[in-house]
């Protein structure tokens, strides 16, 4: 597959300024140097992954853009308020936010204990609620783009990650109700949900990908990030500003809802 893919020629988000949340790698890092190609000056957070973080910085800078890196912990509030503030400092605005902030969790459901429940929710869906109001004064001021990055998992399920199901699910209907709430402020609010994408699974030694993740769909291919990364790019520009409240998937027609 061509690393080109998703890499559409044109700056039309020229002068905008776009946070990622959990922009080091993977999908994350596509979105990043997407959004950076079209024009827009990027905040990368990480939390744990740094130096990938600043290796996704580097890339959008070799390429001619402009991206800082910020460690946040997106379930922390005063981490999140210090983490908007930088963007701010750094860029003078906030146009467009993708909260794609996430955590891989698999444990049968009876072993799953309260601890690991919370932080996979806190993660997901109290991450992406902490930094979408943090960034509401200045989305407002901007006629804003959010985009939440969901999971195919949270709408055909799967064994194993009934934590991880239930935040993804959580992602699609707390699109809605932010879709609805920020309508009058012109800010759009959409949930792109990847399939099965061909990322680099954790870190070395990590397990292998589950079941669910090792089958193909019909079109015979794991996705590219860079797939992703296009779809957001476009919710984030001018052609997809009557475009709110919906759920997005791109999987190769491996779930069709």
């Amino acid at each position: 597959m061509s690393s080109t893919i998703g890499m559409t020629p044109g700056r039309e988000l020229e002068g905008k300024v776009a946070l990622v949340t959990g922009g080091a790698r993977n999908i994350g890092r596509a979105i990043c140097r997407s959004l950076a190609r079209g024009g827009a000056s990027v905040m990368i957070n990480a939390n744990t992954s740094k130096a990938e973080a600043d290796e996704t910085r580097a890339m959008i800078e070799a390429a001619g853009g402009t991206a800082h890196v910020h460690v946040a912990d997106v379930t922390d509030p005063a981490a999140v308020a210090r983490l908007v503030e930088a963007t701010v400092q750094r860029f003078g605005r906030i146009d467009i936010l993708v909260n794609n902030a996430a955590i891989r969790a698999e444990t049968p459901f009876a072993k799953i204990t309260h601890a690991e429940w919370q932080r996979v929710i806190a993660i997901i869906l109290d991450g992406a609620f902490l930094v979408t109001q943090a960034c509401l004064p200045y989305l407002s001021r901007a006629g804003g783009a959010v985009v939440m990055i969901g999971g195919q998992t949270g709408h055909k399920g799967a064994a194993s990650r009934a934590h991880v199901v239930a935040a993804k699910a959580g992602l699609a209907g707390f699109t809605k109700g932010l879709a609805l709430d920020l309508a009058p402020m012109d800010i759009t609010v959409n949930n792109v949900v990847p399939g099965t994408i061909d990322t680099v699974r954790g870190l070395p030694g990590a397990p292998p990908r589950p079941a669910h993740r090792t089958s193909l769909p019909p079109l015979g291919r794991r996705g590219e990030p860079e797939e992703i990364a296009a779809m957001v790019r476009m919710l984030c520009g001018p052609d997809a500003r009557y475009l709110t409240g919906q759920t997005i998937h791109i999987n190769g027609g491996g779930w069709l809802p």
